[in-house]
């Protein structure tokens, strides 16, 4: 049965992508609001289909914490779900993401289309500059700022370097700082083709206020908040007696 929904989830993966992908493209002549509308319908859609066909369902907790202004958000990142979740779940948002991705049919199409923060990994601290700009002019537009300060995706239990580039952007534009922790990688593992079904938990903490703090420090906090909530809700990742609080120190990677 598990094939069988994987199966099904990837036909309607590959049928309603792109559309909306070149949907994005004939709407260029539109405002970049009106191009986000269009492509960024694709993933409510998807989170339509997602429980239905995978038996994936999720829930919220700490929905009080969302500020009422843009604000960049620093999620765990495990799977594809939660970048199409964190699009239903919060208001208008865009992400940062690697400028070669832009280059995938259809998909990258669609992103291309709509405004972004696309940077070349490559470039250093040219990288964090790119964050920094690029994510400023997006926030005074009125769009979120989602980032995945490890990276890249990883597997339930582990964790990377968080990097700057976020917390420095929200230092630099006086943004809060929303950290988020989730499960998704137990039931949607990184390019797997198999989804499991079961209940995912979204947790949103309490928004971190950059005034005052150094980047490094604003990055600090949310680490920690992210890692100690993935240990407090999902114990069953860790080797037991690992304090919530271990795997941050002295991997946080600080702004220059």
């Amino acid at each position: 049965m598990v094939v069988l929904r994987s199966l099904l989830f990837a036909v309607i993966l590959a049928i309603f992508t792109p559309p909306f992908a070149l949907g994005g493209i004939l709407a260029f002549p539109l405002s970049p609001r009106t191009r986000h509308r269009i492509v960024t319908a694709w993933a409510p859609l998807m989170m339509w289909f997602i429980p239905r066909i995978l038996g994936i369902r999720y829930k919220v907790i700490g929905r009080e914490n969302i500020p009422s202004v843009p604000s960049v958000i620093l999620s765990k990142h495990q799977s594809a779900w939660e970048t199409m979740a964190l699009q239903v779940i919060f208001p208008p948002l865009c992400f940062v993401l690697k400028r070669e991705l832009l280059k995938v049919p259809f998909f990258g199409w669609g992103l291309a289309s709509i405004p972004g923060i696309a940077i070349d990994r490559a470039a250093g601290k040219d990288a964090l500059a790119q964050v920094v700009e690029q994510g400023s002019a997006r926030l005074s537009e009125g769009y979120w700022v989602a980032v995945f300060p490890e990276g890249t995706r990883t597997a339930p239990g582990a964790k990377r370097r968080y990097k700057a580039g976020g917390a420095a952007l929200a230092q630099q534009a006086g943004a809060p700082v929303v950290p988020v922790a989730h499960n998704a990688g137990e039931f949607w593992g990184r390019n797997a083709f198999l989804k499991y079904p079961g209940e995912i938990t979204v947790s949103i903490g309490p928004a971190i206020d950059p005034a005052g703090l150094d980047a490094a420090e604003v990055n600090r906090r949310s680490a920690a908040w992210i890692e100690g909530e993935m240990h407090r809700l999902f114990p069953h990742h860790y080797r037991s007696g690992r304090a919530a609080a271990g795997p941050v120190s002295g991997e946080v990677e600080k702004a220059d």
